[in-house]
């Protein structure tokens, strides 16, 4: 009997981590008794890629703030970067920031990039792939030059560059990769059928390294965001090659702010998670029933695909999608 009490009270307090908290419950816990990411990150090289604005700018600023960090930023506009590093540098006592502007697309250039970070620093400790673009399409409609599109940048160029880094980290003897991938990468989400297989890929690609590498010091993290603010509605993909979505976030949408989401990143990275959800409810609600009762959530996602659902959780009700 007692044994029954305490299972019903243990599921209890889970469920409720998972209603009333912005993450996983082994993120809640890492936050709440984990390792401080001041701690873990001082003295740390750490390469943000997609860090001109979003998540990504906002965990570069995150990390500053806890002083003896060195950070490169990339993304492809140098200009917005600049702006990030000055910002970044009103928060650091190290004042070492390497602005690296490239396309993450360009893959010949990929490894020059890599050996400009080491010549600066003379290490690398921590790469964490951001870039990526979303996407809002009919499945149906997509032109397979868009798939093509998103697979090259969400895919390919940040298989590419992390084998570079997981190269150079099984020669130093270890490190540390993290990669922003999304709650589409666990639940297929509609309207956005290339970005959600793109997700999927990176989970298969990033599990399998996991296993591969996990008795050779090298860690991975698969950090999955729900709707978060930034600005990617503006340059989303849609359905034909080269018509970005130009939407904007309104400041009423019910979504995570990108400050909060890197902090929570921070904390995964530090305590060396396998995996962080992260996103405001119902969205780890709905992570869990999916990974844990993948039957159940099926026949729940049919009923609420019916009215759409899905897209006003991730849009906040925003017409984002054009479906005729």
């Amino acid at each position: 009997m007692l044994l029954v009490v305490l299972c019903i009270v243990f599921l209890s307090v889970c469920l409720a981590i998972t209603v009333l908290f912005d993450a996983d419950i082994l993120t809640f816990l890492a936050v709440q008794f984990g390792k401080a990411p001041a701690d873990e990150f001082n003295g740390k090289v750490v390469w943000i890629t997609g860090a001109s604005s979003g998540i990504g700018e906002a965990l570069a600023k995150e990390i500053a703030g806890y002083g003896n960090v060195k950070i490169v930023i990339s993304a492809r506009r140098k200009e917005e970067l600049e702006r990030v590093k000055n910002e970044c540098m009103k928060l650091s006592t190290s004042n070492d920031i390497l602005v690296l502007p490239f396309d993450m697309t360009n893959i010949e250039f990929h490894q020059e990039a890599f050996d400009m970070v080491i010549s600066r620093f003379g290490k690398l400790d921590i790469l964490v792939s951001n870039a990526g673009q979303s996407q809002r399409a009919v499945w149906e409609n997509i032109d397979l030059e868009v798939d093509k599109q998103v697979f090259d940048l969400n895919v390919f160029s940040v298989v590419n560059l992390n084998r570079i880094a997981v190269k150079y980290f099984l020669k130093v003897g270890g490190g540390h990769v993290a990669v922003t991938s999304s709650t589409v990468g666990r639940i297929a989400a509609p309207g956005s059928a290339s970005y959600t297989a793109s997700k999927h890929a990176i989970h298969g690609y990033f599990d399998s390294l996991r296993n591969e590498a996990c008795h050779k010091n090298i860690h991975v993290t698969l950090l999955c965001p729900g709707p978060t603010f930034s600005d990617l509605l503006a340059q989303c993909f849609t359905d034909e090659p080269g018509r970005p979505l130009g939407g904007k976030m309104r400041p009423t949408d019910r979504r995570m702010t990108s400050e909060r989401c890197a902090f929570l990143s921070a904390v995964a990275i530090a305590n060396k998670l396998e995996e962080s959800w992260i996103g405001l409810f119902p969205i780890v609600s709905m992570l869990y029933l999916s990974t844990y009762s993948p039957y159940v959530a099926s026949k729940i996602s049919k009923v609420i695909a019916r009215n759409n659902v899905f897209m006003k959780i991730r849009d906040s009700g925003q017409k984002t999608l054009k479906t005729n």
